[in-house]
């Protein structure tokens, strides 16, 4: 479960401070879906850094699978993200220079996995995302979709019990967009690990059991999905 009880992130100098998230409360269930919705400069991606240890609050606590990360150092928090969160970026961020296979090696490499288990896991994480033939190509010789895809491998490589993605489909065409949609929902359900998405596209959002908007720092609504009654045998 991740738990935010009135977070606020500042940015800036007193007096000078811009306030990107003001007193967020909220409760993400463990195996759920969840889609972050609001206009530019809403705080969306602020919220996810926030959620997933990349930045650290200004006021309020976060309390992710049980830890609590303003008791941590910034050393634990990021041994934690290593074993326990994989984040998705909207720019890819893969490492031109280095094969596939040493793209996704790197979380475990932080993490301190044994070199030979590590490559049971990253030839997993790539055949997941139909790339284990490219596992010795340079990244920088891959298409957009497939840069894309590395990033999903890296990221789900450790079976993290967290994925968050940022817009994984902004900088994708209509139909490597809709392919990722398919993996990242699929990791979901196979990983049964939570799924936290920042989007501009609302039939990405309406996939997700939870739609959360934003609007100036503040979770403005919440809507969830009704689950489906199972008929009577």
């Amino acid at each position: 479960m991740i738990e935010l009880e009135k977070v606020v992130k500042e940015y800036g100098k007193r007096g000078n401070a811009f306030r990107a998230l003001d007193s967020v409360t909220l409760k993400i269930e463990s195996g759920s879906t969840v889609a972050i919705v609001g206009k530019s400069g809403s705080g969306k991606s602020t919220l996810m850094h926030l959620m997933s240890g990349l930045e650290k609050m200004s006021e309020g606590k976060i309390i992710v699978d049980g830890q609590d990360f303003g008791s941590m150092t910034g050393f634990e928090v990021d041994r934690f993200r290593s074993r326990k969160i994989g984040f998705i970026f909207q720019s890819f961020f893969v490492e031109g220079r280095q094969t596939c296979y040493e793209n996704v090696s790197l979380p475990l490499e932080i993490a301190g996995v044994p070199k030979r288990k590590r490559k049971i896991m990253i030839e997993q994480a790539l055949t997941s995302v139909d790339l284990l033939q490219k596992q010795h190509a340079r990244a920088a010789s891959l298409s957009g979709g497939q840069k894309q895809r590395l990033a999903i491998a890296r990221a789900i490589v450790n079976k993290p019990m967290y994925i968050f993605a940022d817009e994984p489909t902004g900088n994708l065409d209509s139909v490597n967009g809709e392919n990722v949609i398919k993996l990242l929902f699929s990791l979901n359900r196979s990983l049964k690990s939570t799924l936290v998405i920042v989007t501009h596209d609302h039939d990405l959002a309406s996939k997700c059991a939870v739609q959360l908007t934003l609007s100036d720092g503040v979770i403005t609504s919440r809507l969830a999905k009704v689950p489906k009654k199972r008929a009577a045998i």
